[in-house]
């Protein structure tokens, strides 16, 4: 071997270190922001017990009732139940359905929706299993402040524009340049909700999604879809249903990172033809 195919073999071999490294470097991060977001929810979940009485005693001054009033319920378009509970997407031959229950502030979903939200979009493309997003707002309880409500009530809007715009606004909202720190109430505030709408090209200048924003038209159903919360029983969020059974990663926490999420999937329905 020459000394000049020898050099180039070596250089070969340490690029290939550097970009392994780097590829580990980029999963830890991942993995200590999932960690981090978890451990903010177990926190929030144990003083749910605590909060949740507490509100429900004083629902009639602060609670999500007297959030929104004597508004009448107004059902968006593209919604089937009970009050409008139903936000079922995809192939409509899809056997097998998904429920995945989000809370708008919740750091935990803003991690899955950036690390596994594609594949689940890719799933639901591809017919794999239809997906029954669940929107509720029990931080706002926990943490104080009205953005949860207020921001699925704004989804309630974009639904009534079509299944499209819902699915690219909850990821708007959801993505690392928009989404706030839970503690901060900034989808309280209706002109933060439809600055962030005009990232969503089918919701840019229309009209009709900011008077529903603005006027609270879906506000009744945003209550109405948290009422689902506590009445499920779902300890916290993301969660992942098949039916009754909460899909869970290797450590028993919901399958947040795209591998353990897709390992999740592969798990309850079966290697993906």
């Amino acid at each position: 071997m020459s000394n000049r195919n020898s050099h180039q073999n070596k250089q070969a071999a340490r690029e290939r270190l550097r970009a392994e490294r780097e590829r580990q470097a980029r999963r830890d991060k991942t993995r200590r922001q999932l960690v981090v977001a978890g451990a903010i929810v177990v926190v929030l979940a144990i003083a749910g017990g605590v909060g949740y009485a507490v509100t429900n005693m004083n629902d009639s001054k602060d609670g999500a009732s007297s959030w929104a009033g004597d508004k009448t319920l107004v059902k968006p378009a593209n919604t089937t139940g009970e009050n409008g509970n139903e936000i079922i997407l995809g192939d409509a031959k899809a056997k097998e359905t998904l429920t995945v229950y989000e809370d708008p502030r919740c750091p935990s979903c803003a991690a899955f929706e950036n690390e596994s939200g594609a594949q689940l979009r890719q799933d639901v493309k591809d017919g794999r299993y239809k997906v029954r997003f669940v929107m509720v707002n029990f931080i706002d309880d926990l943490a104080k402040g009205t953005g949860s409500k207020n921001a699925v009530s704004a989804l309630g809007a974009a639904l009534n524009v079509s299944p499209d715009a819902f699915v690219a606004y909850k990821e708007a909202l959801y993505s690392p340049k928009n989404h706030p720190d839970e503690r901060d109430d900034a989808f309280a505030k209706d002109s933060r909700l439809i600055e962030i709408a005009q990232q969503v090209p089918a919701l840019k200048g229309n009209k009709d999604f900011e008077k529903a924003v603005n006027e609270g038209t879906y506000d009744k159903w945003a209550v109405e879809m948290g009422t689902l919360f506590e009445k499920n029983k779902i300890g916290g969020t993301p969660a992942l249903l098949h039916g009754d059974k909460q899909l869970k990663g290797p450590n028993g926490n919901p399958p947040m990172a795209k591998e353990s999420f897709i390992a999740a999937i592969d798990k309850e329905f079966g290697p993906k033809k």
